[in-house]
């Protein structure tokens, strides 16, 4: 079973045949508004009409919303969409990255044939990004790529270090591109949006994914300066982002409220959820999102073992810097997640 990513249930259907569970994507533990839901369906009514390219309408709800001009606003095919046209869009011949983080970065930088050199993170720091990265930001650093909080480990990088960092960047020429799409699900720290307009080397990512809970949508879009966004736009294919989903995401932009409720049941559903996998013997990293990093010392089979009970997690065995005891749960609902600690603790049992 591929460990490439979560939420395949189509393989994990090859493996369990019923109704799986699946704790191994991270979105508002909300699920998706109605109003949502209503939007994406009445746009069908107009399928026969390509949707709008520029995603103008989408486009001016996210900058009202986020507080940004429509200009510095690119929408695409999920996150993933946009990050490989950023990869393609600056073609860096070496980028900065996290180890461990999310290895789409990697993959879309590979491609563009960028040399891609990582920052270690450790565990007796919680996997904490600190000011020791800004010795790895030298010249030949072309971009650097962070994600807060980061994927896996849900941990946030500091406001303060963020400014370091990017004033480091801005010293050599590099452009600091941050990953946000968690962040709004997420308790404490803060975006940067608000120096996107005096720093043009800054590019922020969000997806609609998570915080709304339509994955199967695909709508994520970046934040940055005008010249980089029309060059995102120029490289990629027209028409990336459908109509139910511009539809979807226009609807989004009007219900802020969904979030902040989703972030407040995620900071009462986490600790209880940390506290669960802590006492069936696990080493849980305190994250601030809406998932959680454990390990398992000594059991590498775990996700397939809890997959044979109707349990899908991720296996982190392919995150650099992780190993193949390492996994990752989300924070959903509360009683999701005590079916998710109950076949823990039967799997446990049955077998330790």
């Amino acid at each position: 079973m591929s460990l490439t990513h979560g939420g395949d249930l189509v393989s994990a259907q090859d493996f369990y045949d019923g109704q799986i569970l699946d704790m191994s994507v991270n979105l508002n533990p909300l699920g998706p508004p109605q109003q949502v839901l209503d939007a994406a369906r009445e746009a069908l009514a107009y399928v026969e009409q390509y949707p709008d390219p520029q995603c103008r309408q989408l486009r001016q709800a996210i900058a009202q919303s986020d507080g940004v001009r429509a200009e510095q606003v690119f929408c695409g095919s999920g996150a993933s969409d946009v990050i490989f046209r950023l990869a393609l869009s600056l073609r860096p011949k070496a980028a900065l990255l996290l180890a461990p983080t999310f290895s789409e970065y990697e993959c879309s930088l590979r491609q563009v044939g960028c040399d891609c050199r990582f920052h270690t993170l450790q565990q007796e720091n919680s996997f904490d990004v600190t000011d020791s990265i800004l010795a790895d930001i030298h010249p030949g650093i072309e971009l650097v790529l962070l994600c807060s909080p980061n994927n896996p480990t849900g941990r946030l990088i500091g406001r303060e270090l963020l400014e370091k960092i990017l004033a480091r960047c801005e010293e050599i020429g590099a452009v600091l591109a941050v990953d946000e799409c968690f962040f709004p699900l997420s308790t404490g720290g803060a975006s940067l949006t608000d120096l996107l307009d005096t720093h043009p080397q800054l590019f922020l990512l969000r997806a609609f994914t998570k915080t709304y809970a339509i994955a199967g949508l695909r709508l994520g879009y970046g934040l940055g300066a005008p010249e980089l966004i029309e060059r995102l736009a120029a490289n990629g294919s027209c028409w990336n982002v459908s109509g139910p989903a511009q539809a979807a995401g226009i609807a989004c932009c009007g219900l802020p409220e969904w979030v902040a409720k989703g972030r407040a049941l995620t900071e009462f559903l986490r600790p209880v959820l940390q506290a669960g996998l802590s006492n069936l013997g696990c080493e849980v990293i305190p994250g601030s999102a809406n998932y959680l990093l454990f390990r398992l010392p000594g059991v590498t089979n775990l996700k397939q073992r809890l997959l044979s009970r109707g349990i899908l997690i991720r296996s982190c065995a392919d995150y650099r810097g992780l190993g193949p005891d390492w996994y990752r749960t989300a924070v959903k609902t509360q009683e999701e997640n005590e079916r998710f600690l109950c076949a823990l603790r039967a799997e446990l049992e049955e077998k330790p």
